[in-house]
């Protein structure tokens, strides 16, 4: 008898073709998430928790909510729009969202408020975003996005560090 197999290695599923709930490793689900793409392996995250439900979100979302314009877009101009995410570079070949806006007139593509939770997922719970090789947030930015997200994706406010809100 002779036995042979192979093993692959797919960090980042998200977003690839599905047919049935075996097409995608843990973390990921095969779902109908995006309208006329079929089904596709997303990463399902909980609003208030990272690690899939298992631990709560770092100082339990105590203290000033983070907000878009003074902790998240620093973060993301840094480390996910100057190379894929933003309106000039469109690296990731996803057209249907940017980074590098809240919000965007008329919702299309979507901008980064529509995007809070998988930008929660792929950088806080998986921690597979940015790729490998690129610049990527500290640990404590990290948590900063996963609070944002959690707490609604605020656009603006008080700054966490006592500073004026610059605005958008």
């Amino acid at each position: 008898m002779v036995l042979a197999g192979c093993s692959i290695s797919v960090t980042d599923f998200a977003g690839k073709t599905c047919a049935a709930a075996e097409d995608c490793p843990d973390p990921y689900v095969c779902v109908a998430a995006r309208a006329g793409a079929g089904r596709t392996c997303e990463s399902l995250g909980l609003p208030d928790v990272a690690d899939g439900g298992t631990e709560p979100l770092p100082d339990g979302g105590d203290g000033p909510v983070p907000t878009w314009c003074n902790d998240v877009r620093p973060i993301l101009l840094a480390n996910c729009i100057s190379g894929c995410h933003g309106e000039m570079t469109g690296g990731s070949g996803r057209p249907d969202f940017r980074l590098d806006a809240y919000e965007l007139d008329g919702g299309t593509p979507k901008g980064a408020k529509a995007m809070a939770e998988r930008i929660k997922v792929r950088t806080y719970d998986d921690r597979n975003m940015p790729p490998q090789g690129l610049p990527a947030p500290t640990d404590a930015e990290r948590e900063l996005v996963a609070r944002w997200a959690a707490a609604g994706a605020p656009e603006c406010g008080p700054p966490l560090d006592g500073g004026t809100d610059g605005g958008p």
